[in-house]
Order: structure tokens, then sequence, then C-alpha cells
């Protein structure tokens, strides 16, 4: 439904995380009975979640654990890993550095060029420490990594940047074709960000194996502010959804929905997933990883443009382990951890045994859901601060 909103200009309603509960089903079922797998290409994970490739969030390190956990991590090709030999000391400059000067800061760190040979050796740790290897880039350098990055032994290769869709115009440059480079490529690929359904079925149309879905809803990004784009998540991943849903009836292949930043809670990881979701990626929430190289900070990834830099540096702390985050016990009460617990939990409330089961559960608009009953812990709150 499309509402006037000044002489002939229409707009659609669109919504977010915080205006949509999920409703319990008919029938529940024990979450030990749930079966929370996904899959990504031909590849089956045991939990819906995947690591941002954002310098703060992953590494060689971490990119083990989550695999070890049944998720999957995506290592940024253009980042401190394969600009430095030792990323340690970029990340503390980055991290030590005062709010008024850290974008300058990230800049100088960001100048120096990427090492071909750092690829491989990145490749290389994760696959020698146990780790699945997914890496993105942005689409001006997947020609160029691409292939070093499947010689090395990439398993997934992902193509991100604020806003892709499968046709561009330039006065200047070659424009990826990104249906070339995924028949070229013997790996899976993932394209994105997009938020409509138009661009969703096109990109699928070019052999991806994944679209991620989101454009400026994660924590450390700015890109709505900055640009004035977006698009609501919820309202974002069912439009996906749909060109997903169409395009497997049409053709047979399945294509995977990854719902990309804004989710800070169990129930908004939930919510995404009801939409209409196969995974959903974090960045933020794992920043607060002790296994996450950021220090307890974490970073945009378009913070360090110096055309036009669209993020910040917040600070999350280091809180727990990895493992607390995904699985527990949880020792706040705020939805932070324990996050495959609560997606088990909430799947038994709506008597889905499974993922897909989950995505045909109800969603209704409740933009007052979160406020109804809680004066008290409002209270609470104030009288904290």
């Amino acid at each position: 439904m499309s509402f006037f909103i000044g002489r002939n200009r229409e707009a659609r309603r669109s919504y977010s995380f915080d205006e949509v509960s999920i409703v319990p089903g008919a029938l529940t079922v024990n979450p030990e009975l749930v079966d929370t797998s996904s899959r990504l290409g031909a590849k089956k994970f045991a939990i819906p979640f995947i690591a941002s490739a954002m310098d703060a969030v992953t590494g060689a390190d971490f990119m083990a654990a989550m695999s070890a956990l049944g998720g999957l991590a995506v290592l940024n090709l253009e980042g401190i890993s394969t600009r430095y030999g030792d990323p340690g000391e970029p990340l503390k400059k980055i991290v030590k550095a005062s709010a008024d000067q850290v974008t300058r800061v990230m800049q100088e760190v960001y100048a120096r060029p990427v090492q071909e040979k750092l690829i491989t050796k990145r490749i290389h740790e994760i696959k020698k420490k146990g780790g699945i290897a997914a890496v993105s880039v942005i689409p001006q350098n997947a020609l160029r990594w691409g292939k070093i990055a499947q010689e090395a032994g990439a398993d997934f290769f992902f193509i991100q940047a604020t806003v892709v869709t499968s046709r561009h115009e330039s006065s200047h440059g070659t424009f990826l074709d990104i249906r070339d480079f995924c028949r070229r490529m013997k790996i899976p690929v993932i394209v994105g960000n997009c938020v409509t359904y138009s661009a969703t079925l096109e990109l699928m149309e070019t052999g991806a194996s994944g679209i991620l879905i989101g454009i400026g809803p994660g924590s450390a990004c700015t890109s709505r502010q900055v640009l004035g784009v977006g698009v609501p998540q919820i309202t974002a991943i069912i439009d996906a959804a749909q060109a997903r849903d169409n395009y497997f009836n049409k053709t047979g292949r399945y294509v995977s929905i990854i719902a990309d930043g804004g989710m800070r809670t169990g129930g908004d990881i939930c919510k995404a997933i009801v939409a209409g979701a196969d995974l959903v990626m974090l960045g933020g929430t794992f920043a607060r990883a002790k296994e996450a190289p950021g220090h307890g900070y974490h970073w945009g990834m378009a913070m360090p443009s110096k055309y036009l830099p669209r993020g910040t540096r917040v600070y999350v702390g280091q809180i727990c382990s990895l493992n607390e985050i995904l699985f527990g016990p949880a020792f706040k009460d705020d939805g932070t951890q324990n996050l495959a617990g609560a997606l088990k939990t909430c799947m038994g409330y709506v008597g889905a045994k499974t993922i897909k089961e989950f995505q045909q559960a109800e969603l209704i608009i409740a933009p007052e859901i979160g406020h109804e009953g809680k004066l008290l812990q409002k209270m609470q709150k104030v009288g904290s601060v």
C-alpha cells in the first residue's frame, strides 16, 4: 500500500525490526527437536550465522573458531590482513586514535596497498587452522583477486559494496560482468548488497549462490545518514525472499538470502529469518567476542574511504567468548548472548522444526510491543544512567 506524502508523490510504507513481532503457533515443539541448519551454495551449516568481512571482527583465528562452531566468517581481502604482514600494529593504531582523528588515521592505515602474496598467505592460514575460507572484495577488484583467492583454496567468494546491481553505466572504466564472473569461478559467489525485489531477482539470474540484503542498517555504517539511501530490513528481506521463491519456482535453483546488518539481539535474528532470510550476517555482535581482533571496537568497511567516508568507530567491548555469544550460557538479559539458543526457542514457540518451516511463521505489525508493560524496566534504565 502506498501513501501520498505531498502533492503527486506516493511512498510505500516499510518496516524495521522494532515494528513487527512473531506470532506463536498453535503447535509448540521442544527446542531440542529443532534443526537450525541452513545452506549456502552446496554447503550445509549447522547454524545460519555469518560473521561480516570487517577487520575488527574476522581474522584467521576467529574464522577457524566460527567454522568449528558450525557457522561461517568472511575475510576482507582489502583489509588490514592483506596490507600488513603483522595486522596487530595497525589495528592498535586505529583503536588508540582519538575520536576526532580516527577517520584520518584509518585513511592513512588503509592507504598501504594490498599485497597479493598476503591474500594467498591468509587463505592458507585459515585452511591450516581448520577454517572455512570465505573472502570478500568490492566489485572493482573481483577480477583481479578472484582467481588468486580461488587458486589459494578459498571456499566462498563474496562481492560486496554499499549497492550492487547486475547493470551499471559509467563513462570510464570496465564494469564487472557478474554473470560472466560467476560462470568462470569454480567456487560459490555471493553478491550484495541490495534491498529490492527487482535487484535481487536480477542478481540471482547472474548465477550467484547467495544475495546479501541490507543497505546501511549496520551499527557502524553511516550510509543512510551520508547518502540518504536504504530500506528498513524487514521490508527489504521480505521483498528479496519473494524474488528468491519466484526464481526457484521458475528455474529450480535455490539462491540463499542473507540478511546483512541491523540485528542487535536474538529477537531481531528470529524476525529476519521469519521474514525470509536463510542466513544472517552480523558484525558488531561478533566484534564483542574475545576472539575478535578489534579489541572491543568495531568500524564500518567504508569508513577509510578517502572520497566519502561512510562509517564510524564504535566501542562494543569484548564481553565474552564466541561460543558464549552463539551458544551461551548467557549472563546478560539483553538478547546479545546465546543467539542460537534464542533461535531454537523461538522456532519451538511457533512450532517450526526447520528454518524453512520457521520462514512460514506469521509476522504482525506491532510498533509498541517492545514498550507494552515495560514501565518498570524503563524507570530502572533511566535511574541507572
